[in-house]
């Protein structure tokens, strides 16, 4: 992956790094609640296993786009074993490209009679 801070040298992005970063985009969660926006907001196409899902975390807090969070939403409330991530200004603007970049994709497929325009 990039090492670069234009966002669009993270384009196109994976479609499972495209659905964690949008997990992240209103609020930051832990492992277990990515899994299970992602799966409930794909309707279950996406399915994240553990080891999977923290691959790719690392590989996206390593290229700067997601950060483990030092605040915990609830501490009194909260495992402190559990680990909270969140969208560092790069991967708002990735995530950003990304769906500027699909848009993109579907107005070519109306313009091209492919999709009816919605």
């Amino acid at each position: 992956m990039p090492r670069a801070r234009d966002a669009d040298a993270f384009l196109p992005l994976n479609p499972v790094d495209y659905q964690v970063l949008f997990a992240l985009f209103h609020r930051e969660l832990h492992g277990y609640a990515l899994v299970r926006a992602i799966e409930a907001r794909t309707g279950g196409r996406v399915r994240l296993e553990p080891s999977n899902l923290y691959r790719r975390v690392r590989r996206l807090v390593r290229d700067g786009l997601v950060e483990e969070s030092e605040e915990r939403p609830a501490p009194e409330l909260d495992d402190e074993r559990r680990r909270y991530y969140g969208l560092t200004a790069l991967g708002r603007e990735v995530l950003a490209a990304e769906a500027r970049r699909m848009r993109g994709l579907v107005r070519e497929a109306e313009a091209g009679r492919l999709l009816a325009r919605s």
